[in-house]
C-alpha cells in the first residue's frame, strides 16, 4: 500500500488539514466564532495538529468537559437566549429558525419560561435548536424546568456539545 487514500479512514479530511495549519491567533478566532470561551478556543487550537474532524470533534468535546465554571459562564455568554428576536449573530440565527415563524402566545410563552430558568438556574437557557420548532424548544425547556442543578448542569454541558460539534463541522466543512 502506497499510503492512505481518499477513502481511508486514515485520510486527513480537507478542512481541518486547512484549520491545522492556521496560525494559532486565526484558528483561536475562529474557534471563538464556535464557542466564545477563550480557555475553550485556546485548549483546542493548542491540541492541534487533529488531521480528521473526528479527532478535532473528540479534543472539542474533552476541552469543553474540562472546562470550570468560569470557562462555562464565557461560553454561555456567547449565546442568545432561545426566541429572543435580536440574535447577535447569523449562526445563531440560523440554528434558531425554528422560532422564526412562532405565534406571539409562543414567543411570551418562552420569554417567561426563559426568565424562570434564568432565575432558577443563573444562566441561559441552552438548547440545540437546530432543526426544531418553536413548540418543541419550548417543551423542551418547560420540561428542564424540573431538573435539578446538577441535572441540569450536565444538560447544558451537553447541549453546549452538540451545538459545539454543529458549528465546528460547519467550520471544518465549509473550509474545503
Amino acid at each position: 500500500m502506497t499510503g492512505p487514500t481518499s477513502t481511508d479512514p486514515r485520510s486527513p479530511t480537507p478542512g481541518t488539514a486547512a484549520f491545522d495549519h492556521l496560525p494559532r491567533h486565526d484558528a483561536v478566532a475562529a474557534l471563538l466564532s464556535v464557542c466564545s470561551s477563550p480557555a475553550w478556543a485556546e485548549a483546542v487550537a493548542d491540541g492541534r495538529p487533529y488531521h480528521r474532524l473526528d479527532a478535532l470533534l473528540a479534543a472539542a468535546d474533552d476541552r469543553l468537559a474540562r472546562l470550570d465554571g468560569a470557562g462555562i459562564a464565557d461560553a454561555l455568554a456567547g449565546h442568545p437566549r432561545i426566541g429572543e428576536r435580536a440574535i447577535h449573530s447569523a449562526t445563531s440565527a440560523r440554528e434558531q429558525a425554528g422560532m422564526s415563524d412562532a405565534s406571539d402566545e409562543v414567543r411570551a410563552a418562552m420569554a417567561e419560561a426563559n426568565a424562570e430558568y434564568e432565575r432558577r438556574f443563573g444562566h441561559v437557557y441552552l438548547v440545540c435548536a437546530s432543526g426544531r420548532g418553536a413548540d418543541e424548544l419550548l417543551g423542551v425547556l418547560r420540561e428542564r424546568l424540573g431538573n435539578t442543578a446538577g441535572e441540569e448542569t450536565r444538560r447544558t454541558r451537553t447541549e453546549l456539545a452538540a451545538i459545539n460539534r454543529l458549528r465546528l463541522t460547519g467550520l471544518i466543512v465549509q473550509d474545503r
